[in-house]
Parts: C-alpha cells; structure tokens; sequence
C-alpha cells in the first residue's frame, strides 16, 4: 500500500509542506529554526525601526521648533558702515541734527545756523544743501525735534520767535527706477518765523516742538524772565471749499520753580501733556489738558548728584512714554500713570545700562519701541524698552563725542555725528529686540498701565502699539482649560470604566462601551461649535438650573440606588438582571434635568434677585458668555471617551482569581473593587488620565470656538481664557513671516511640546512604579 493511501510518510521525510519539505528531521529542523530565527529578526528589527522612527519624528520636530525659535534670541549687532567728512562742508556751522528717509538713499544735516543739507548716507555725498529762512541778526539759542515719524525740526532764537520746518521726501519710479527727492517745506508761517515773545523780545533758552490731530505746538522757555509760553497753531479745514485756515492761540504756562534752569522740553501729540527738564537733574510735569488752566502737577528727580542735569529728553514711538537721558551717563524711562486715588503722576518705570559719560544723543526708532543713546566718550548703546535691555555696545569712531544721533525709519541704520563734524553711517542688524526673558515670564510695565502685568496682545489698530508678547497668560489659559476639563471628566470616566468592567452585564457593555468609544471619533469642532453656540448662551439663562444638575445629579444617583435596594420589594428587583441595574438611573438623569431647568428662574427668584449673572457681577466675578464652565464640560465630553476606554480596559484586564479570591474570603464586591482590582489596575487608570490631560492641554478648536479667547491670568470659572494652541491657530495666519511675533508663536508651540512632554514622561515613571509596586498582586 502506498503513503498516499495510508496516509504516512517515510523515515526521514518532511510533510510535504514548507521550506523543510523532503529533507531529514535534523536539517528540517535547523531550517525552521533558521526561518524562524529569520522571523524574529524582522520582528524585532521592524519594531526597533518604527520606534526609533517614531523617537527620530519626536526629535525632528523638536528641532524644527528650536530652530524657528532660536533666532529671536540672537545677539542684535552694529557694524561701522561708511565714515566721513560733513556733507555741506564746516561752512554750514556745527551739526545738530541728523535723519535718514525709510530708502536710506537720502539723509538731512541741519546746523547750529539754520543750514541744511541733503547728502546721500552710505557715501556722504552731497546732494543739495540751502538756509532755512532766519532772520538777519537774530541768533539760534535752542534746538529741538518733533517725533521722529513727523519729522519737524524747530529752532528757538533769541529775538523770541522760531523757525518751524519740515524735511519732506518724494518717491517717483521714472524708468522703473526709484528717486527720492527731498525737499524743505514750512508747515507753519510759510517760513517766515513764529512769534512767541516776539512783542517782549525773550529769548527761546529752549523750545519744545510738536505736530498732533489739533495742529503744530511750540514750546517756549526764557530762563532770565522764567517764562513759559505755548503757542498752538490749530489748523481747521472747511468741509465744503476744502480750504485750510490757522489759527495762533498763545497758553502763558506756570514756571516750574524759581532759580530753575530749563535745559529740555517735551509736549506730548495730544496736547495735553508737557514735561520739562532742568539743569538740577529734575522733570517737572504739567497737565496741558485745558490750555486755559494748565497746572503744574508735580516734579520728579531723574538725574542724581550735584552736578546732575537733564542733557536729553525724548519720546519713544507714540509719545505715551519718554526717556531722560543725564549728565551722569543714566538712561530712564519714564510715564505718566495713575495711583491709588487715581491722581496722575510722573514715574519711573525702568532703567537701562548708564555710560560712563553724559548722554548727548537718544533716537528712537520709527516703528517700535527701542532707541540709540549716545555719549560725550563716543559710546553708542542699543536699548529696548519693553523687554528692559541694553542690548549691545559701540565705541564711535571719529572722536569722543557724539554730537548728533538718528535711526532710519526701518530700524536698520544709525547715523551718527562724532567730534570733529564726522558722520558714522552704521548698519544695524536688530530684528527682534522684543524678546528676553522678562518680557516672556515676568510682569512687565506697559505703556498706558498703572503697574507692572502679564499681557498678551500681539497686534492693534494704531501704528505706535506696544506689542505684549507674556506667555503667562496663555500657559495659564492652556493649565485652566484642562484642569476643568479633567475636574469634569474624570471621575464619570473612571467611575464609568469601574462600572462597566465589573458590575455592568455582559451584553450591556458590549452596547455601552462600543457608544462610549465612538465619541471619541466626533470631531471636536462639532463639540466646540455646540458649546459656543448653543452650550454657552444656555448656561447663561439657566446658570442656577446648571450648578443644581451637577450637584443633586449624583445625590439623586446615590437615593436612587438606595431606594432600589432598600424599599423596592425583592420581586420587582428580581425582574431587573444582575447588570442591568444602570438602565434604571435613566429616567432619574431626565428626570434631574428637567427639573433642574424648570426651577432655575424661581431659583434665581429665590436666590439671586432675580439673575444670578448680576449678582455674581455684584460679589465682584466678572462673568462672560463663553467661560471656563463651558470650555470645560465640552473638553470633558472630547476627553471622557479615551479616558474611559484606557481605564474600563485595565480594570477589565484584572486576573479574576485576584478578585474572586477577596470575594471568597468575605470582601464585598466593592471592597474587592477598592482594595484589589482598583490597585492592580492602578497603572492603567493613572496612564488613562495622563493621556486624557495631555489631550485636554493640546485641545484647539474647541477652545477657540467656546470660549472669548481673553488672555487672562486666574482661574475663574466664569471667565474665559486663551491656550498656546488656540493662540496658535488665531494668530499664525496673520503674522509676517520672519517677524518677532511669528517666531514667538513657534516658542509658544515649543512651549507646548516640552510641556506635553514633561508630563508624559513623568506620568511614564509613575506608572512604571506603579506597575512594580502591584505586580506581586
């Protein structure tokens, strides 16, 4: 009879099948083996590929972030460009102001005579020069500067009246070809001098000129008679002919002190506010509000010692805040705020590096909040004034003097005039000054606040906006999103997940577990759109009926439950199946709700005068629509479900002997649960709420969509908040490429990463320890 009708095969030979078929049992047996060996090395090398490709993405975004991030944290740079003699020759008298248009193609030279010239900044090479119009006879006694951004140059003299001109550039493209043309033009007068004292003859010992949304303003002092005078020339414009009219208005003003000397004067661009220095380090503030009784509102010493003296006094971008520079070498900045009785005063509030001689030149910057401060040594010093930083250093070349100072309009040149009339040209390379880590971590003292805060806004309508860049409030609005999240969330997921692995029947919770999982599929911004349009504008009418549900829900579970077990008759409880009991609390959640809603205006009625949101506002809560209350329960609902499932799955997973044993040995079921499964199962459950929180801190639409998105710093139920996600989202699109506000919004995701990170790692470690301290059970 043949194998294949018997069935057998022969000594030595294989199956028939697989890579040993027809060789001897040993070298059958090597060959599996090494098939098997084959095997296992794929396995493992797949699995030890993918993780480290897993760990390799980890570390390439990492890096990528890092690597957006880190320019803001660069060292800004000034490099000595060009050097050389004064454009317009010694001829035009001593420099004692100089200006770049936004091109860096054409910049200006005005003198201690009333000359001017235009010259070309990178080469020196003159391009126009002429003579404002000064009368004959009539000498210059003081000098100053409107802001920067106005460009307006005003000469005090000593016939008591001023010269007031403007350095004006227009930009044409013939050929394709851009040309600048400058220009002097009169804003006021038709270049003929502005009468200040003209009718007693006192002479401008210093003068203070600027242009606002009421006209152009000078600023007069005559030190021998200690007289102060304003004259506002306000310009109206008829809206049927288009015709310009101005108007000269003359404001006599308090002389701050007797025996004083004034050395700088500043009028903000409102009109309203006007800071004087003298010649004893002192800065005196008047309130210009009503020109017709201004008032002395109070006096500050900004420059100590004896020989302390004000030797310049300019506005940074906007006017809203100033910086006072000394004979001492010190550079201050100062503000008007308001103190506890909501009186204005004059403050300090922060100082930058000094040099080691007086400050003769301070630019600011056309377009943010920084300046250039020079010295009688030659020293120049980048200063920015959010971020609190004297952010680097230059010996000028040329002399021990800087005689004159000024920044391009696009912050990336300086000009500056040393000993001798040399003109420096210097490139500066300074594209975010805006960072260090105080103004990321730490309060900061904003202009137009009355003490230091956490802020963040990015952006405003006005082109002298501060920009507030405090991750605070957004780490804080990310930490406040998901503790109510998971306050939420928690322990109806855990409590759920015990339930369902343990007491629940079998067939319920194989309905109850798959409907659970589901939800975690629904996309959050369904979530976030029903709770910013539905959820929140509900909570708000119903405020009463929400705390009632959340409070007497779980007591009405807990009476339920006792009812069922101790005045139900053992008939009607044995109709119900052992694990099926959960079904029953149906009725008692509508029933809850329903009730809950019903009673909430006659709560409020009872309770609350009649709207609870009122007198919350009463108690001092703030209250908005979209809050914290709503943000959380709707993040609870996105993170229940994977919380659940991690959970219901380590409790489930528990060896039944563990179990049945504490049963056998008279534990209750809940004792069983308590004492043996819940430890056991303790790994799993803390990983499940890891997992559940670091998906509550990275959640983004549906805190964007319920909540204001305020970037506040406390955790008040009742406000709102915004996240590092969320942020992210909202801002990303308008931002500029390259700018300081994008590259923070990549240190905020930075942020994010290393903070999801940290919390996964150490809930790694903790579930490590609690896996080996059970694992005997």
């Amino acid at each position: 009879m043949s194998d294949q009708t018997t069935g057998l095969t022969e000594p030595g030979r294989g199956s028939g099948k697989g890579p040993s078929r027809g060789l001897p049992d040993a070298a059958r047996r090597r060959r599996l083996r090494r098939w098997r060996g084959a095997k296992d090395w794929i396995s493992r090398g797949s699995v030890a590929t993918f993780g480290v490709g897993v760990i390799g993405a980890l570390a390439l975004m990492f890096v990528y972030l890092f690597s957006e991030t880190m320019p803001i944290f660069g060292e800004p740079e000034i490099r000595p460009a060009a050097s050389y003699a004064a454009p317009g020759g010694p001829e035009l008298g001593e420099t004692v102001h100089v200006a770049m248009e936004r091109y860096r193609e054409v910049g200006v030279r005005f003198t201690d005579r009333a000359g001017y010239a235009f010259f070309d900044p990178r080469s020196g090479e003159l391009i126009e020069q002429g003579q404002l119009n000064k009368p004959s006879g009539a000498q210059i006694r003081s000098f100053d500067t409107a802001e920067a951004r106005h460009r307006l140059v005003g000469y005090g003299l000593d016939d008591g009246t001023a010269i007031f001109a403007r350095h004006d550039y227009d930009v044409s493209y013939p050929d394709g070809e851009r040309q600048v043309t400058p220009s002097i033009t009169y804003p006021e007068g038709e270049g003929e001098p502005l009468a200040i004292w003209a009718e007693d003859g006192h002479p401008l010992d210093a003068i203070g000129v600027q242009r606002g949304s009421r006209g152009s303003a000078v600023v007069g002092a005559s030190n021998e008679q200690e007289a102060l005078r304003l004259v506002l020339f306000e310009e109206e414009t008829d809206f049927i002919t288009g015709e310009a009219t101005v108007e000269r208005e003359v404001y006599d003003l308090p002389w701050p002190e007797s025996g004083i000397e004034v050395t700088r004067i500043l009028l903000d661009t409102t009109m309203r506010n006007l800071f004087v220095g003298d010649a004893k380090g002192r800065l005196h503030y008047f309130d210009v509000s009503n020109l017709n009784r201004p008032r002395l509102v109070g006096t500050v010493r900004a420059i100590e010692g004896d020989d302390a003296e004000v030797t310049q006094l300019q506005f940074l971008l906007g006017a809203a805040s100033m910086i006072a520079g000394g004979s001492d070498g010190s550079v201050s900045q100062y503000m008007v705020t308001r103190d506890e009785a909501g009186d204005r005063q004059l403050t300090r509030i922060r100082t930058f590096d000094g040099h080691p001689a007086a400050v003769t030149g301070i630019a600011p910057e056309h377009a943010r909040k920084g300046f250039a401060t020079g010295a009688a040594d030659g020293t120049l010093q980048l200063h920015y004034a959010t971020s609190s930083r004297t952010l680097t250093q230059l010996a000028l070349e040329g002399g021990p003097s800087v005689a004159a100072l000024s920044m391009a309009p696009r912050q990336n040149a300086l000009m500056a005039v040393g000993a001798n009339e040399r003109f420096n040209y210097l490139d500066v390379d300074n594209p975010h000054p805006e960072v260090s880590f105080k103004a990321l971590w730490q309060r900061v003292w904003y202009e137009g606040r009355d003490a230091p805060a956490y802020v963040w806004q990015s952006s405003s309508a006005t082109d002298e906006f501060e920009p507030k860049f405090s991750l605070v409030p957004l780490t804080i609005g990310t930490l406040k999103a998901a503790f109510y999240a998971m306050l939420f969330a928690t322990p109806i997921a855990i409590l759920g997940a015990i339930y369902s692995a343990y007491f629940m029947s079998a067939r319920m919770r194989q309905m109850t577990k798959p409907a659970i999982e589901i939800m975690e599929a629904l996309p959050t911004v369904i979530l976030g759109f029903l709770a910013g349009l539905w959820a929140a504008p509900f909570f708000e009418r119903n405020l009463p009926a929400v705390f009632s549900i959340l409070i007497a829900l779980p007591i009405a579970m807990v009476m339920a439950a006792w009812l069922w077990t101790r005045v139900f008759p053992e008939g009607i409880r044995s109709r119900v199946p052992p694990g099926w009991e959960a079904a029953l609390l149906i009725p008692v959640v509508i029933g809850v709700g329903w009730l809950g809603v019903t009673a909430s205006p006659y709560m409020e009625l009872a309770f609350f005068g009649g709207d609870m949101r009122q007198w919350l506002t009463d108690q001092g809560i703030d209250y908005d629509q979209r809050n914290a209350l709503v943000v959380g329960i709707a993040m609870g609902f996105a993170v229940i479900p994977t919380i659940f499932s991690i959970s219901e799955d380590a409790v489930f997973n528990v060896p039944r002997h563990l179990s049945q044993g504490a049963l056998a040995l008279g534990a209750t079921p809940w004792q069983a649960v308590a004492t043996v499964v819940l430890l056991t199962a303790s790994p799993g459950i803390f990983s499940a709420v890891m997992i559940g929180f670091g998906r509550a801190v990275g959640e983004t639409m549906i805190v964007v969509m319920a909540t204001g998105n305020s970037p506040v710093t406390n955790f008040n139920l009742f406000e709102g908040m915004r996240t590092l996600s969320a942020n992210i989202a909202v801002e990303m699109k308008e931002t500029a490429q390259g700018s300081s506000h994008y590259r923070i919004l990549f240190l905020a995701a930075l942020v994010l990463f290393v903070l999801t990170f940290a919390v996964n790692t150490v809930a790694e470690i903790v579930r490590h320890r609690l896996r080996k301290k059970y694992s005997a059970l």
